[in-house]
């Protein structure tokens, strides 16, 4: 990575068109996330999984019709893994036990075909599935709130809405993504959401410290000129980073199986989304509130004297 330990990139200079791609990508987002909404997995709504497996492949519109047509007529039915395996979520019914849901699911499917072989049941009480996403939405506002808390009070309050903002974004596109998609939204997406909160976090606040010293240290320049040499500074470190992590992300979900795809797509996506907040979302946000070098100027030494820390650059 020794190509990027000294570059000259004016990453500032693309700021607005950065500006423009995130903003379609929200707006793109919270329009699907108000219309189509995420599709919870059986961790938040509650109810009965069933997961099948047919020795040859099978068509899912002659499965749904027939359990509609058999008083299941919210059943969601879709493939897992392959064209042999189905995947069945159905609601909880008042007053009819969990047990007795998935029974009759899987002697409607024998039914038609003797072969059926029953592969996994999950059973999630609605009451759980409830108190599991009112928790989760609360974890996710306190971790942004004491970011914006630790950020404030570590930089200075400009520092600590970029921040913020750029964690807002990343969290909006993943959710985004995930809704326009339709992907499974479960508890373990939801972890990698909030992973993903200090994934780019981490990488904010290493940007945002090289920011700070550059504007003590550095004399020539106005504020966007200070805040490209950071970034191109620190692209080295950024590169290396996002890119390790990636190689592990992508190990995971190509060979950890079906059940982890979800979460390994939620972090791949926030490793990418979150490397580019960091630089054009983050930064962009202090040039637009006037950060300047007055703003983070040395402390005053005793007698009243300021301490020369600039050099030229």
């Amino acid at each position: 990575m020794q190509i990027f330990t000294d570059t000259h990139m004016k990453f500032m200079s693309h700021r607005k068109l950065a500006m423009i791609c995130s903003i379609s990508l929200i707006v793109i987002s919270l329009t699907s996330l108000a219309f189509r909404g995420l599709q919870f997995g059986l961790d938040f709504t509650g109810g009965t999984l069933l997961e099948v497996a047919y020795p040859k492949e099978v068509q899912l519109d002659p499965i749904r019709k027939q359990l509609h047509n058999n008083g299941f007529e919210d059943a969601v039915i879709q493939y897992f893994g392959s064209n042999k395996e189905v995947l069945i979520r159905v609601a909880p019914k008042d007053g009819v036990p969990n047990a007795t849901i998935s029974t009759q699911l899987l002697d409607l499917l024998k039914a038609k075909n003797a072969e059926v072989e029953k592969r996994r049941i999950e059973f999630v009480g609605p009451q759980v599935g409830e108190e599991l996403t009112e928790t989760g939405g609360i974890a996710m506002l306190a971790a942004l709130f004491c970011i914006l808390i630790y950020v404030a009070l570590r930089f200075e309050y400009r520092f600590a809405l970029g921040s913020v903002g750029a964690l807002a974004h990343d969290v909006i596109i993943v959710l985004g993504l995930f809704s326009v998609f339709g992907i499974e939204f479960d508890l373990t997406v939801l972890a990698a959401v909030l992973a993903v909160i200090g994934y780019s976090l981490n990488d904010t606040i290493v940007v945002f410290d090289r920011i700070r010293e550059n504007f003590r240290r550095i004399r020539k320049g106005d504020a966007i000129d200070v805040i490209d040499t950071s970034l191109n500074e620190t692209l080295s470190r950024t590169i290396i980073t996002s890119l390790t992590t990636i190689l592990v992300l992508v190990a995971l979900f190509v060979f950890g199986g079906k059940l982890i795809h979800g979460f390994a797509t939620a972090l791949l996506t926030g490793v990418f989304v979150g490397t580019y907040s960091s630089i054009y979302v983050a930064s962009s946000v202090l040039v637009a509130m006037g950060i300047s070098k007055e703003d983070l100027a040395p402390v005053k030494q005793e007698g009243g004297q300021e301490e020369e820390v600039y050099e030229e650059v």
